[in-house]
């Protein structure tokens, strides 16, 4: 396969304390938040409709959206659907329920990257929801020819053992349909723990009822950067303040990555991110 690892450990990045700190998957009272925060979710996607077309343009460049796990094409519907209507060339996925990494993913998904730059004679922007945002990242790492930049919505990369998230036992009963992995690679979510050699951006809220967020955080860089934003896990992928955010992270120049400076208006959505410079955790 075409690409190349960035083999910088990625435990070392990350500070002791803040890996302690999310030793656990988060408290029982958001997970039970998540499933009415759907519903308010999209309340709120209706209500800020207006907005949506004050989000930035698109320059017509291929974006492959994935959905999380147990979760198929329908679910990232209302995201591609905007995505349209901005400007940009979403495609789904095309792979039924997304179970895991089944034998048909890790054929699949890199012959669809390919496929999509050459058909567009273009990079393909990536956008992935929780566990597809790790299936994202892979993909940067084996085929950065391909892939202009990442995007994931609460996409636990960094997660150090299945207890730092409640889908962990969900992920354990399709395991009979998981392929082995090709090559042994010392971190729990495989390449993606490494930092990618594309831009990257992760859009993470301290409000997920089903990951630990600190697991969604990288050292921001020049290359990697972190948004923080007030959502569920459930509801992260049809937030309207979230569809900003990406359509101004697509919106960049390929190569490029800027940080996000929401308008005035939409900054009390947009809080102070977390930020992991070195060994600080700045919270």
């Amino acid at each position: 396969m075409a690409g190349r690892t960035n083999r910088v450990d990625p435990v070392k990045a990350l500070d002791a304390s803040v890996v302690a700190r999310a030793a656990q998957a988060p408290g029982r009272w958001w997970l039970a938040a998540e499933v009415p925060r759907v519903a308010l979710g999209w309340q709120l996607m209706a209500s800020a409709t207006p907005l949506l077309p004050t989000t930035a343009s698109g320059d017509g460049h291929p974006v492959l959206v994935l959905p999380g796990l147990g979760a198929g094409d329908l679910s990232t519907l209302a995201l591609r659907n905007f995505l349209r209507l901005r400007g940009w060339r979403p495609y789904g996925w095309h792979l039924g329920r997304n179970v895991g990494p089944t034998a048909a993913v890790r054929a699949e998904l890199p012959a669809t990257i390919q496929r999509i730059a050459r058909r567009n004679r273009a990079k393909v922007s990536i956008i992935g929801w929780s566990l597809g945002g790790i299936y994202a990242r892979e993909l940067a790492h084996l085929h950065p020819d391909c892939v202009r930049r990442v995007i994931t919505l609460a996409s636990p990369y960094r997660l150090q053992h299945h207890r730092q998230t409640h889908a962990g036992g969900m992920f354990a009963h399709f395991a009979h349909l998981h392929a082995p992995k090709e090559e042994e690679i010392p971190t729990v979510t495989g390449r993606s723990a490494y930092p990618v050699p594309v831009p990257a951006t992760s859009i993470y809220s301290r409000e997920d009822g089903i990951v630990a967020w600190q697991h969604c955080l990288e050292p921001a860089t020049g290359l990697s950067e972190n948004i923080r934003v007030r959502s569920g896990h459930l509801s992260i992928g049809f937030d309207p303040y979230v569809f900003h955010a990406v359509a101004d992270r697509l919106a960049l120049p390929e190569d490029v990555l800027e940080p996000y400076r929401p308008p005035l208006h939409l900054r009390p959505f947009f809080p102070r991110p977390d930020t992991l410079l070195g060994d600080e955790h700045v919270a």
